[in-house]
């Protein structure tokens, strides 16, 4: 369990989308500057005054290459450090050599654990510990002052590893949402272009068929083609409006629903007639669950048009009970030549599950292809368009 945690962490990537340089480093790095000259002026007790300052101005440049170079800014700030305390120890001093730089050392401790890779992370921590004894070694320093001043240098960095957590989550939920507008943009897109396609193909073959015999039913389906066409670019100007104003109040068209079936179910194709049947309560249906049956019956009958063999007859039936909607759509085409469920019944099933409901879609057992779904009235889509919780 340790082995495969340090392994985890030990291939942890950088977070993404850190900033190389913003107004707060050079406030920080000012801030820093007038600190060494205030301190280097004031203090009288500072034992190698211009090495001091020089190690003191090289480690306020530091934090500007915090966020793209962490483990290199520890190494070179901590590593700096030892050096320093070393050479007091050759020269016999038993003073802390440098000016008081705590805050940046801090800065880079929280930049470690907040930009750095988790590789990085390992090393940066091993060079602070390292740097850490040699200074608790080098002067006698309580026990007591040692615990203490090792939780205090390791708190900032256990913020920047709380931010950065806060962060991946927060991302990983924004691309959560992302990625279930892009499943709903795919369902809707193929729900329209498919069906009004496939509708406009059947009725340019039947034309070609008619044309030579009946001018005048060939112009019939030639109209049927013009108006199916010019139903998609409404629905595709639709969802393009959409996406360029959503949520600035663009005026669009109300999705298709249950009232709309008549007219969907009108004329499909020469040879297929569509039985369309709706009972109970289908009135009140929310708008999530009526626009769902109205994509479930189109997709249905899209496929009996383009897949069905030998099918004459769709059944379209839609029941409103108390608290369900029932739909089912039923060809009399032969069961062989169907081949396997596309992305249109993919993405019918998920839309019921979003709803809490379920749709079943197989061979029937005499004859053609059955589609079975039920839906709770009471459910709205979950989480389509929802932001992610702050």
């Amino acid at each position: 369990m340790l082995r495969e945690n340090l392994r985890t962490l030990w291939t942890e990537p950088r977070p993404p989308g850190a900033p190389a340089r913003v107004w707060r480093d050079w406030a920080l790095l000012a801030a820093g500057l007038g600190g060494v000259v205030l301190e280097a002026a004031l203090r009288e007790d500072v034992v190698w005054r211009p090495v001091a300052v020089v190690f003191a101005v090289w480690l306020c440049l530091l934090p500007l290459w915090r966020r793209t170079r962490p483990l290199a800014m520890v190494a070179l700030a901590f590593g700096s450090t030892s050096l320093l305390q070393v050479a007091s120890l050759v020269a016999a001093s038993r003073e802390p050599v440098g000016l008081d730089m705590g805050v940046v050392v801090l800065v880079l401790v929280y930049a470690l654990l907040r930009w750095g890779s988790g590789r990085e992370i390992v090393l940066g921590g091993a060079v602070i510990l390292a740097t850490f004894a040699l200074c608790a070694i080098t002067y006698d320093v309580p026990a007591a002052e040692q615990v203490g001043g090792f939780v205090f240098l390791w708190l900032p960095g256990l913020i920047g590893a709380a931010v950065r957590f806060w962060g991946t989550a927060r991302e990983r939920q924004l691309e959560q949402v992302r990625s279930r507008e892009r499943e709903q943009l795919a369902r809707e897109l193929h729900d329209t272009v498919a069906h009004h396609v496939s509708a406009m193909v059947i009725r340019a073959q039947a034309g070609g068929v008619l044309a030579a015999t009946d001018p005048s039913a060939a112009v019939e389906a030639l109209e049927g083609v013009e108006e199916e066409g010019a139903r998609t670019l409404e629905e595709m100007r639709a969802m393009v409006a959409a996406l360029r104003d959503r949520g600035v109040g663009a005026e669009l068209a109300p999705p298709a629903g249950v009232a709309d079936l008549e007219r969907l179910v009108r004329t499909p194709g020469v040879h297929l007639k569509v039985d369309l049947g709706l009972d109970g309560e289908l009135d009140t249906l929310p708008p999530a669950v009526d626009a769902a049956v109205y994509r479930i019956v189109q997709e249905s009958v899209t496929n009996a048009m383009r897949h069905a063999v030998s099918a004459t007859e769709v059944v379209v039936r839609v029941t409103g009970e108390r608290d369900t909607v029932r739909v089912s759509v039923r060809d009399n085409g032969q069961r062989a030549g169907r081949g396997r469920a596309g992305y249109g019944l993919a993405g019918l099933r998920e839309r019921a599950a979003l709803l809490g409901g379920d749709l079943q879609a197989g061979p029937g057992a005499d004859q053609g292809w059955h589609v079975e779904a039920e839906l709770p009235k009471g459910r709205t889509e979950s989480g389509a368009h929802q932001r992610p919780r702050r």
